[in-house]
């Protein structure tokens, strides 16, 4: 089997980004690393941080290897010099370049697969570029349904909706969308983390998951018979589940993963037990996306101090998820 190659996007330029793939380039690992990026930009991070860094050309053919302390860069130039911590909406479209440069080379086959640093949805707003985040672009650009799931070792939380405000959920959780994601989680947890008979646990949308009808009837109209209509074709689906006790110890024995509303419904309780390890999965695509489960930190940026713990889980989790699809679907 040959030498995976996973792509990656530093994000921000003012923010953590840059200075998690020049230490990221420092160490050892089982695939080969490219990143999307300004090459004088790593150059100038590194030489802030005291690395040794290696910039190098990349090459499309499969003959180059990775080595600690050597990083292979497709160029793609900045707009405007970086502030560290000042991200400025002028950047917006290298952002945008550097995602576009990756999208394209995973679609096309030079890649197995990418792993995103953090970005400032705010500046590519502020820039007139209407952008809702990672998981929504990368599955407009392969025009295919996706899922967005987050993974922490004793915790896996995906999302029935992603970034929309909370007044629009509702007018979401539709049939077609809770089959549609029932169906990518499932088959995911069985091809790329190896559970046959993956064990599903629904929220539901109310509160006490509509307390039968009393707060809402989203449960009865919609969840549950999507529900039904799946565990008849073999599923194992718990559910709807009430989200203010389905994380408690004696119920999370019961399932592999969860499937939730609302960003906010089941994220606060994943991001406080495992917010360095946790891995942000984009699930249906063909090709592994993963990325850090933070933000761009601008606080931090320029400091040397961000730590590296979620970019390192998140390209873990994409080359042994890559490793599997090569070894299973060649």
């Amino acid at each position: 089997m040959r030498r995976p190659r996973l792509l990656l996007t530093p994000g921000e330029p003012a923010g953590i980004g840059p200075e998690l793939a020049c230490r990221l380039a420092m160490q050892e690992h089982a695939a080969d690393i490219v990143a999307i990026a300004d090459p004088e930009l790593l150059s100038r991070t590194a030489a802030q941080l005291g690395l040794t860094l290696q910039i190098e050309p990349f090459d499309t053919t499969w003959t180059q290897s990775s080595r600690p302390g050597h990083l292979q860069v497709l160029a793609e130039p900045l707009c405007q010099l970086e502030v560290p911590g000042h991200p400025t909406p002028d950047n917006a479209p290298y952002v945008l370049n550097c995602l576009q440069q990756a999208s394209y080379l995973c679609l096309n086959g030079h890649a197995d697969g990418l792993v995103t640093g953090p970005l400032q949805k705010a500046s590519i707003n502020a820039a007139g570029i209407a952008f809702s985040g990672h998981t929504e672009y990368l599955a407009s650009r392969a025009a295919v349904p996706v899922l967005m799931l987050l993974a922490a070792p004793q915790l896996r939380v995906a999302l029935a909706t992603t970034h929309l405000p909370l007044a629009q959920v509702v007018a979401a959780i539709t049939t077609q969308r809770l089959r549609e994601k029932l169906l990518i989680l499932n088959t995911s947890l069985q091809d790329d983390f190896g559970l046959p008979e993956p064990r599903i646990a629904v929220l539901g949308l109310n509160p006490h998951a509509g307390e039968d009808g009393h707060l809402g009837k989203q449960e009865i109209e919609i969840i549950t018979p999507v529900l039904d209509a799946l565990r008849s074709q073999g599923l194992h689906l718990l559910g709807p589940l009430p989200a203010d006790t389905a994380f408690i110890p004696a119920m999370r024995k019961h399932y592999d993963a969860v499937l939730a509303m609302y960003h906010d419904q089941a994220l606060p309780v994943l991001k406080a037990e495992a917010f360095d390890t946790a891995v942000n999965i984009t699930l249906g695509l063909p090709y592994v996306r993963t990325s850090v489960d933070h933000g761009t930190a601008l606080d931090l940026a320029g400091q040397g101090c961000a730590d590296l713990s979620s970019l390192l889980a998140a390209c873990d989790t994409a080359i042994t998820m890559v490793i599997r699809r090569l070894q299973y679907r060649p």
